[in-house]
Parts: C-alpha cells; sequence; structure tokens
C-alpha cells in the first residue's frame, strides 16, 4: 500500500501517513494552463510540495515523486514502475475528485482507497447529523453547535464571557496615526527560488506578481507565523478585523489561511493556540473569539455546506446576474479607491482580507450585476488560499447571493459602509456623499439600482425591510437619475475607464 500525498495535504501527522512509509506525490502542471492563476499561489503549491518531499525524506519515508503535466501521465509513470500497487488517499474536500482520481487509478490497473480527511475540525458525518435532511443553513446554529460540541471557548455549558460573539467589539477603525504590526515573511530558499523561475517560464500568461514572495512554505515556518500571529497581531486583531486602512494590505490579520488550506498547519493547532493566549491572559476574548469563530465556525460550515450543495451550488444565479467581471478587476486601474486597493493587493500578495473580498470586491460585483460564476473564476485564480471549495460558498452563495442556501440576505451595500470602516473615501475622487451626477460614487447608484431590479426577488427577504422603506420614499424623477448614473457605471466599467 502507498499512500498518495496531494498538494493540500500536506501534513506529516494525517492518518495515512501513520500506517504506511510508502509516499507517492505528484506535482501536475496542465491545470496552472486552465485559469491565469496568480504566480505566488502556483509556486506556493509548488513549493510546500517540494518542501513536503523533503521532510518525508528525512523522517525516513520512500518518496517517490512525480513531475508530470497531469495527475494521469503521473500516475502512467508510477504504475510503469509498480505495476497493480495499491494506492490510499485522503478524500480531497473538492466536490467529485476523489472519484475521478479513483476512476484514473483503475484505469491503469490499481486501486484507490479513499479515506476521510483528518485537516479539518468537524467530520461529515457530524454535520449531516446535526443538519439532517435540510438544504440551506446558518452559520450561527452551526458555530453555536461546534463550540459545545468541541468544548472551544466554552465554560461548562455556556460560551467563555457569556456571548456567542463580540461582533460588536469588533468593528473598530484604527485611530488617525495607528499602524499595524509588520507582516511576517519568509524569504524563498534555493528551492522556493527555483519554483518561482519556473512559474515564471512555465505559466507566461499568470495574473499578478511573482514577487516579493513572502509565504511559509514549509510546516516549520507555518508554526513561526502562527506564533507571529498570537503573540504580535491577535491582540488588535479583533478590534480592527473589519477595518480597511490605504496603503496596508495585511493589517492584524492571520494571514494563515494557505498554510492551513494546504495542510502546513492543522486548525486544531491554530485554535488551540488562540484559545491557550485568552486563557494565559494574553489575548482579548474578542480578538480570540473572532478567529476562532473564523475557522471554526466558517471554514468548516463553508465545507460542509459545500459538500452538501454542490453540483447546483457552482451554477447557481438567482438574481440572473450576466455582466462581465469590470476591466478593473484585472488592471486594478480605477478612480474608486476602495476598488484599486482591494485589486492590487491580490495582484501584488495574492490576498486580500475577509471584509476586502466581501464587501469590495464581491459587493461590488454583486451591485454592478457581474456573473457569479465569473466572479468565482476571478477569485479562484487569484487568491493563494483559494481552492473550489473554498471560494464557490463564499463568492457564489455569500458575495453573490447566487442562492440563499447559506445566507439569508445579499452582502450589499452602498459606499457609506466602506467610508465607515475605512479611510479610503477620504482620498478618493468619487463622492461618498452623492448618488448621482459628476463624481457620484459609483457604489450609490449601483446599489439602490441592484435593489429596484431585484424588488420581486428581495422585498420582504430577511432584515431587508429597512431598505426598501429608503426604495419607497424615491421619486420616478429620482429613479430615473439612478438608472442613468447606474448605466453609465456599467459602460465605465466594461471600457476600463471606471
Amino acid at each position: 500500500m502507498t499512500v498518495w500525498v496531494l498538494g493540500d495535504q500536506l501534513d506529516p501527522s494525517a492518518a495515512p501517513l501513520q500506517s504506511d512509509d510508502r509516499v507517492l506525490m505528484i506535482e501536475a502542471h496542465a491545470f496552472g494552463d486552465r485559469l491565469p492563476y496568480h504566480p505566488q499561489k502556483l509556486a506556493l503549491v509548488f513549493s510546500a510540495m517540494r518542501h513536503f518531499r523533503d521532510d518525508l525524506r528525512e523522517r525516513g519515508y520512500e518518496v517517490t515523486y512525480v513531475e508530470a503535466e497531469t495527475f494521469g501521465e503521473g500516475l502512467d509513470r508510477y504504475f510503469d514502475a509498480a505495476p497493480g500497487d495499491d494506492l490510499v488517499v485522503m478524500d480531497p474536500p473538492s466536490h467529485g475528485a476523489g472519484e475521478r482520481l479513483r476512476e484514473l487509478v483503475s484505469a491503469r490497473g490499481g486501486s484507490l482507497t479513499l479515506v476521510e480527511n483528518d485537516l479539518f475540525l468537524t467530520t461529515p458525518a457530524e454535520f449531516d447529523d446535526w443538519a439532517g435532511d435540510a438544504d440551506s443553513y446558518r452559520q450561527e446554529h452551526w458555530y453555536r453547535h461546534a463550540r459545545r460540541e468541541t468544548g472551544v471557548l466554552m465554560d461548562g455549558d455556556d460560551p467563555a464571557g457569556g456571548e456567542w460573539n463580540y461582533d460588536d467589539q469588533n468593528r473598530e477603525t484604527p485611530p488617525e496615526g495607528w499602524t499595524p504590526p509588520e507582516a511576517p515573511r519568509f524569504d524563498p530558499d534555493e528551492t522556493t527560488r527555483e519554483v518561482i523561475e519556473f512559474v515564471r517560464e512555465r505559466y507566461p500568461d499568470a495574473w499578478g506578481s511573482p514577487e516579493p514572495f513572502v509565504w511559509p512554505v514549509t510546516r516549520e515556518e507555518a508554526r513561526q507565523a502562527l506564533s507571529h500571529f498570537v503573540e504580535v497581531r491577535l491582540p488588535e486583531f479583533g478590534p480592527y478585523q473589519d477595518a480597511m486602512v490605504d496603503g496596508e494590505w495585511a493589517l492584524c490579520h492571520s494571514l494563515l489561511s494557505a498554510a492551513i488550506n494546504l495542510g502546513l498547519l492543522h486548525p486544531r493547532e491554530a485554535v488551540e493556540a488562540v484559545e491557550e493566549a485568552y486563557e494565559a491572559g494574553d489575548a482579548p476574548l474578542n480578538s480570540v473569539e473572532g478567529f476562532v469563530r473564523q475557522v471554526l465556525g466558517w471554514r468548516e460550515f463553508v465545507r460542509h455546506v459545500y459538500r452538501r450543495s454542490m453540483p447546483e451550488l457552482a451554477e447557481a444565479n438567482q438574481l440572473d446576474q450576466t455582466e462581465p467581471l469590470p476591466e478593473a478587476y484585472w488592471t486594478g486601474e480605477t478612480d474608486m479607491r476602495c476598488l484599486s486597493e482591494a485589486v492590487g493587493h491580490v495582484r501584488d500578495h495574492g490576498y486580500a482580507h475577509h471584509i476586502e473580498r466581501l464587501m469590495v470586491l464581491s459587493n461590488f460585483a454583486l451591485v454592478y450585476g457581474v456573473d457569479p460564476a465569473e466572479l468565482d473564476r476571478w477569485f479562484h485564480l487569484g487568491f493563494v488560499d483559494a481552492f473550489h471549495w473554498v471560494t464557490t460558498p463564499n463568492v457564489v452563495a455569500m458575495g453573490s447571493f447566487a442562492t440563499d442556501v447559506l445566507s439569508s440576505k445579499p452582502y450589499a451595500s452602498s459606499g457609506n459602509y466602506v467610508n465607515e470602516m475605512s479611510d479610503y473615501c477620504s482620498s478618493c475622487p468619487y463622492a461618498v456623499s452623492k448618488t448621482t451626477g459628476e463624481n457620484a460614487c459609483p457604489f450609490n447608484a449601483l446599489y439602490w439600482d441592484f435593489l429596484k431590479e431585484n424588488e420581486e426577488r428581495l422585498r420582504g427577504t430577511g432584515r431587508m425591510g429597512l431598505m426598501y422603506s429608503h426604495v419607497d420614499r424615491k421619486d420616478d424623477e429620482e429613479w430615473e437619475a439612478i438608472r442613468a448614473r447606474a448605466d453609465e457605471i456599467r459602460r465605465m466599467g466594461r471600457a476600463g475607464t471606471l
């Protein structure tokens, strides 16, 4: 029996590696041609795989490492040398991936056993038992259940501190003159430098900057990143987690999602580390709970919702949105300060934090009318921490409200939200106080046009009553001006002159 280790399963404590010392790894390259994937995303995966290979060999494993165009080609070469071998692999979370791998192996005379993926905190059986026959889900209900079952941040039967969440303490904007601690940086070693050069040559159409590459590519580096977050960034993470600051791409965010999604860091380690900091009095509860909610609450939740809602989830489009992605998402060239900053963060780092993802990048695409599948592809190719199981529920379901499988309302807003949570508007040529007319903030007309256009579907939807009370107060003349401005913005978006 040989353990097939995939590129997002780089955990030496994974169950299959505890019973077998023969390992197969296939570094497949052709997938990178399907989309113009960010070069840092490609470099991160390939470098992490090669470092994991070397680590396993140092631990005494017999590792067959195949570089090939496809998994099929890699398996051809493997089975030429080991005909009829039996492989075992942890079931990958992306829809149908496990069965596709089994078919590839079977076609070459081998066998493949899929075992449970233990790189999560909860199992499919646990979620299915909780959800029953439901076909729509709410994260808050699941989060409380998961807290009770795991005992994380619990005081007996009650949540630590007496509250399940501390969102009301986590919506502050930093004071003037505040600067975040410097983000951790892991300088590329020789292996990573070789990978970066390979990616640069192999994928000339990749979108984004290959450098500066600062991501952890080994388990040791991922552990260092976790320690840095807990010791340096965690105390201020909570209050400023929803803030956006001009010129700052990382703020106090953990920057651990890529390492966790690759298996370099187990989510249990991250949750335990922040919980221990709280218990030791080294981090405030609102910061710790905010992080726990992201990992134990949201990450686990979207994994299971994706699993139960595919393949329909990927094709959902209940609002019939059809606009192509504005050119600014590719060029970053726009006078909208918030959008240029967020796109620039993705282009330069393969990363933007969760509020930039939801309330700038997704929110603007939503009110603009972007096809959810097109937005999903952009997120999937642009972010270093993105996999299909990650982006599809976050972008299609939550960001685009293409289905109400995990949200009762669209996360749509005017420019007021950006103004409240950032300092962007003060330096933006567009006026956040204006809805129509010259230099009016594009968010504003698009927002009201979105509500009007989707009134039949959204009026009466959860928590939308207040917004539609404002809709009802606008007269025909105002609506005509709003529609004209919204149409103008879409023309500018298509032309790249936004």
